[in-house]
């Protein structure tokens, strides 16, 4: 993995470790919303939730628009494929040691059963 992908990841997972920003990413799944709007729903001030939005937008996980004073946030997918892709590579790798390990024990059964 690239230097620069690896701080991609990081800076995902980082962004994804805190609760409330994971609420939301989880709002936003189902479409756009106000930073004020997400505030709300969050219990916390405008200027803490603008905190967390900026850690999802460096995280590419988030992005806005503002029109007129009205800042609206999204769902930037770019940041989860980077997670994904990562998530993928480890599940590959653990996959395919555990069916070695699963063939080890398969001949070691085989070798005291007979």
């Amino acid at each position: 993995m690239l230097k620069h992908e690896a701080e991609a990841v990081d800076q995902v997972f980082h962004a994804l470790a805190d609760a409330n920003r994971r609420a939301v990413i989880e709002r936003l799944t189902r479409g756009p919303a106000t930073v004020s709007e997400l505030a709300a729903r969050l219990g916390v001030t405008v200027a803490a939730t603008v905190q967390h939005l900026r850690v999802l937008q460096d995280s590419e996980l988030v992005r806005s628009e503002k029109a007129g004073r009205v800042r609206t946030c999204q769902i930037d997918p770019a940041g989860l494929r980077n997670a994904e892709a990562w998530l993928q590579r480890q599940r590959t790798t653990w996959e395919h040691r555990l069916d070695r390990l699963d063939a080890v024990l398969d001949d070691q059964t085989k070798e005291s059963g007979s």
